[in-house]
């Protein structure tokens, strides 16, 4: 196991676990923005052949939306029931997903190059250290593929929205989810693909309305979550 991860928030992710595929349980909101990345990651990546890493799986609901769409998905957790419930979940949804409890910077030293897709959403405020995630990802990316983060603002709208709001009053997700200060400014994630090989192709918020369980991208809102689309340069391999 890797030291970058908080054994708190895998305990707290092992104790939601049996929750992740229902509709109306701690991760609902998840099922009501699943369609939306999806849709973000489709208006530039075409998934159906391709090899896809999801990076913090949980369980599997992402995973699953990109193995429909014909990808040959392998996702990674560190959190074994979790995984246990993605697993099960296969069992009804009939799909193909090669779950791993495996941490991604050992990975990826294991799997340089190999994959078309990288995607890891809502994963790096959950970790010390996010930009160790980002080049371990990028390390498993092929040249020219994609690497698809989403995460949190470090801002106070978003303080009142995601935490005390989504956790407290409206209770859409379970108190202690988040952390503000593990929030992630979009500055600060550039400063972190500063010296990778890469170019940044979009940078794009996604508002949710709570009222009617929606959720839509503006490119314009980054005050609260927002997702990056990072292609990695064609340049020659750079397996040790």
């Amino acid at each position: 196991m890797t030291a970058n991860h908080y054994p708190q928030e895998i305990d707290q992710f092992n104790q939601q676990a049996a929750f992740w595929w229902d509709p109306e349980g701690p991760f609902k909101t998840l099922h009501h923005i699943n369609p939306v990345r999806v849709a973000y990651m489709q208006s530039m990546v075409e998934f159906k052949d391709k090899k896809v890493l999801d990076v913090g799986c949980g369980g599997g609901v992402l995973s699953e939306a990109l193995a429909k769409l014909g990808a040959q998905v392998t996702g990674l957790d560190l959190a074994e029931k979790s995984l246990q419930t993605a697993k099960l979940h296969l069992l009804e949804s009939d799909l193909t997903v090669d779950y791993q409890q495996q941490d991604i910077a050992t990975f990826s030293d294991e799997n340089q190059e190999h994959y078309d897709v990288v995607c890891c959403l809502e994963m790096l405020e959950h970790v010390p250290d996010p930009k160790g995630i980002i080049t371990a990802c990028l390390k498993a990316l092929k040249p020219g593929g994609w690497l698809f983060l989403s995460t949190l603002n470090r801002t106070p709208k978003a303080m009142m929205l995601g935490i005390f709001a989504a956790e407290h009053v409206l209770k859409l997700i379970p108190k202690g989810t988040h952390h503000f200060e593990q929030f992630i400014k979009p500055s600060e994630l550039v400063q972190m693909l500063n010296d990778t090989k890469t170019e940044i192709k979009d940078i794009s918020g996604m508002r949710y309305n709570p009222i009617t369980k929606t959720a839509v991208i503006d490119a314009g809102d980054l005050d609260i979550n927002y997702l990056m689309a990072i292609q990695k340069n064609n340049q020659d391999s750079g397996k040790d």
